[in-house]
């Protein structure tokens, strides 16, 4: 499927110089990119009856437990970029809903880490696994020099838009 070709205005309304056409082109792509992960996103929070918070967080948490990683409720408020208080309540929703539980930390026995519940029969594991899926196949798709491109052109976006999100280049 051909990306979608660029507008004759850039995201401001203006017509972009010749020499900038790619590059409009490229961020109206990313534009469209973004409005069909919040269209989608907006689905899921419909169908799950979830706000954005506690649908980022179970994202969060079915990641880290596929990395065979461990969250603990401040890492999950980092995350999110809430407030410890904030994340009690949000723990306190999905603990009620079915969706986590808290359990004892493996080493540190004074804190506590969060274990999703959601098995792989679930709707909420479904729904996020056929999403994955789609995507990495198509990221699978890409040659080694495209995969390297993209994701120079993210890092670099990511650090335009917030410098101190930015990934970290290897050493």
């Amino acid at each position: 499927m051909a990306p979608p070709r660029a507008s004759a205005q850039d995201g401001c309304g203006h017509a972009p110089a010749p020499d900038q056409a790619d590059g409009v082109q490229v961020l109206n792509i990313l534009r469209s990119y973004h409005a069909a992960e919040k269209a989608q996103r907006d689905r899921m929070r419909g169908s799950m009856e979830m706000n954005d918070a506690d649908l980022s967080a179970l994202a969060h948490l079915l990641q880290a437990d596929h990395e065979g990683r461990a969250l603990r409720p401040i890492d999950l408020s980092r995350l999110l970029n809430i407030s410890t208080a904030s994340t009690t309540t949000l723990i306190d929703r999905l603990e009620t809903s079915g969706h986590l539980t808290r359990g004892a930390h493996p080493t540190d026995k004074r804190a506590l880490i969060l274990i999703p519940t959601m098995g792989e029969d679930t709707d909420v594991y479904q729904t996020f696994s056929v999403i994955y899926q789609r995507m990495l196949a198509v990221a699978q798709s890409l040659t080694p020099i495209e995969a390297a491109t993209v994701g120079k052109f993210l890092g670099q976006i990511t650090a335009a838009l917030d410098p101190a999100s930015a990934p970290r280049s290897p050493a």
